[in-house]
């Protein structure tokens, strides 16, 4: 009679110690993929916040062109130490930039409530360019970085002449 065991066969399987070194490379793969994933995912975001930042302060840039060229009489522009007010005559109403506290607000007569069109500023200047034979106006605004170590600074500059009232 044969017997079903031979002597010299082997039986093959895992140990308990080659399963956990299989299940410690697995956590290991799993946690540089994991960490890859969030990266990306915080770089993501990043990128989502500056290109709002980048179009918010198009638009602002934009607009502030647009009120520039409408200007109806000479701008008139107030520096202090904490504050910057530039003033611009549109018809009856006197549209009013003010720039303090990394916020530049806007209102659109002394009366009317303050509105925000850029949070998070680092600093805006807002400033006459003479040229021959019309005077120009620039703007330079540079918004606060979001991420330490950024090298790239957020800064604009838009650049406008304004309406025939306000040429001197």
């Amino acid at each position: 009679m044969k017997s079903s065991f031979h002597p010299r066969r082997v039986l093959r399987g895992f140990t308990i110690i080659e399963c956990l070194v299989y299940i410690s490379v697995m956590a290991v793969i799993l946690g540089i993929g994991l960490a890859a994933f969030y990266r990306c995912w915080d770089d993501n975001k990043a990128i989502t916040r500056n290109g709002n930042d980048i179009v918010r302060t198009l638009k602002a840039g934009e607009t502030w062109r647009a009120e520039m060229r409408a200007a109806t009489g000479p701008i008139k522009i107030a520096t202090t130490n904490s504050e910057q007010i530039v003033r611009i005559p549109n018809g009856r109403n006197e549209l009013i930039y003010s720039f303090a506290n990394g916020e530049l607000r806007k209102r659109t007569s002394e009366t009317s409530p303050w509105q925000m069109v850029l949070p998070k500023v680092k600093s805006s200047q807002m400033e006459i360019d003479k040229r021959d034979p019309v005077t120009a106006w620039r703007w330079e605004v540079e918004l606060e970085s979001q991420r330490k170590g950024a090298k790239v600074r957020p800064l604009f500059t838009f650049e406008v002449v304004p309406g025939n009232a306000s040429n001197p």
